[in-house]
């Protein structure tokens, strides 16, 4: 995982492998976003975007981690739980520039960004739990359905279906598609022209508009 900066947008690539979300990398990431909030209150940082370096941009749970330590589910969940509230109430402007593919919780960390630019050639939006038999938790259900139209939830919570960049937009799922080397820069450009938002107000607004999502998150 590394953090840069482009001009006043933090730049965080999460890696190039499958950017699972093991109990490592929720500490890492975590870190990562301290940063960027320090570095806002610096005047360093007016934006934020994720990406990522290989064909994935999050594959979501670390399933693998999860069967070795399966007393400890609940407080798995609990810790993806509330990076994901985090990123939905971050009191900066945030895009995530989805270069690969985004399955499950991965998918999720895209939509608990304001903004999403996607590859339009290459790799999947895919929320696959009707398919691996993994209900969605209340939370997640809330975070989809917060960002998500009744027609695009229906399409992606009940189907499994793997969206392409192309197809993603059309529902609704991402704001942007581009082509390979430019989802990263697309996305930054996006916050450009938000420079200068209060983060007091901002994460007050999002705090408002997403409350009953962030509450099912155990927010």
């Amino acid at each position: 995982m590394n953090l840069t900066y482009d001009d006043k947008v933090a730049v965080l690539d999460l890696g190039a492998d499958e950017n699972r979300f093991s109990p490592d990398f929720l500490d890492e990431i975590n870190g990562m976003l301290d940063d960027v909030l320090a570095a806002n209150a610096e005047g360093r940082a007016h934006g934020l975007v994720t990406t990522a370096g290989g064909k994935f941009y999050t594959n979501g749970l670390d399933l693998d981690w999860l069967m070795a330590n399966g007393d400890r589910t609940d407080w798995y969940v609990g810790r993806v739980h509330a990076l994901l509230a985090r990123v939905l109430t971050l009191p900066i402007p945030t895009a995530a520039a989805v270069v690969g593919h985004a399955f499950g919780a991965g998918a999720m960390l895209a939509l608990a960004h304001d903004f999403r630019v996607m590859r339009a050639d290459r790799g999947f939006f895919c929320l696959p739990e009707v398919d691996i038999r993994i209900p969605f938790t209340a939370g997640m259900a809330a975070l989809i359905q917060a960002k998500l139209t009744p027609q695009a939830q229906v399409a992606s919570m009940t189907t499994g279906r793997r969206f392409g960049g192309v197809d993603a937009q059309r529902f609704g799922i991402v704001d942007d598609t581009a082509a390979e080397g430019a989802v990263t820069p697309v996305a930054t450009e996006l916050l450009r022209p938000l420079a200068g938002k209060d983060p007091g107000t901002l994460g007050a607004i999002k705090a408002t508009m997403f409350g009953p999502a962030v509450a099912a998150l155990g927010g």
